[in-house]
């Protein structure tokens, strides 16, 4: 079966004039031909994002969309009309978002998180920036340390708010951010509490051995690249290395006393330096 606002992967069936037939299961769907980005050829698989036309039409395209059916997004505003906002998905047709569905009023050009999902009545896909409902604020299934998937989508006093594994809602703290975060980003990071009104701190680092190991592999690769001496040491001022190297003092210091225990470097007032191989 065929199904709208997800990537398909679908068999070429037949061509025509204006593009190729592609299908699954006795369900088929037109891929038009402005959308064959290379030769095709009968029976092969080709991945495509499937979603209706401004026509009401079943349609496919090769292009990779911003956002999937039942999945959160940051996307930018691209129209405002008396029906609602359109929203640009990455493909030739904007997303719409009813009035009824904005948390707010949007204005053009504004970015907004938004969560795309099929209209029962209408069975089109459909926007809502009215987010909360479609989070799981109840029981969280994750566990401390356990990695992520994150939606950066906000930028507040506190650091910044994240989707997490497309569920939950959590709070990246800028005491654990030591580089910068773009709206809109998917990232990788971690579990650092969850907390008994089951509110999620994240932190995109690491802890444990494999934390101190993936550090001290980072230093050690920097020395390599800076003739074997970085102005940086245990009494270094925390800004400086989190600047230089984008991790925690705390961090840092673990991840020296590793590399100085395995005599990979030398610790002096200057900095660090690399230990010649003899």
């Amino acid at each position: 079966m065929i199904e709208l606002g997800k990537i398909n992967t679908l068999e070429v069936l037949r061509e025509v004039s204006f593009g190729l037939y592609l299908g699954k299961d006795d369900d088929e769907v037109l891929l038009p031909i402005k959308y064959e980005k290379e030769e095709f050829e009968l029976g092969d698989w080709i991945d495509v994002f499937v979603y209706l036309d401004n026509e009401g039409r079943t349609i496919s395209t090769t292009l990779n969309p911003k956002i999937l059916l039942d999945h959160f997004a940051v996307l930018k505003v691209n129209q405002v009309t008396q029906h609602g906002a359109f929203f640009d998905m990455g493909i030739d047709k904007d997303l719409f978002v009813p009035f009824k569905e904005q948390r707010e009023k949007v204005q053009e050009s504004e970015y907004h998180l938004v969560y795309m999902y099929l209209d029962e009545k209408t069975e089109r896909l459909v926007g809502s920036t009215k987010t909360n409902k479609f989070i799981n604020f109840d029981k969280v299934d994750l566990e401390k340390n356990q990695e992520v998937s994150l939606l950066i989508y906000e930028k507040n006093q506190f650091g910044y708010a994240a989707i997490v594994d497309n569920q939950y809602k959590g709070m990246l703290f800028e005491s654990d951010i030591f580089e910068p975060l773009q709206i809109g980003s998917i990232i990788t990071g971690f579990v650092k509490n969850i907390r008994d009104d089951n509110k999620i701190d994240l932190r995109i680092q690491k802890v444990g051995m494999q934390g101190i190991e993936d550090h001290a592999q980072k230093i050690l690769d920097l020395l390599k690249k800076s003739n074997g001496f970085l102005n940086l040491n245990d009494k270094s001022n925390p800004e400086d290395i989190k600047n230089h190297l984008k991790m925690s003092k705390k961090a840092f210091k673990k991840a020296i006393g590793t590399l100085y225990k395995k005599r990979l470097i030398k610790i002096t007032d200057q900095g660090i330096e690399l230990v010649s191989e003899t």
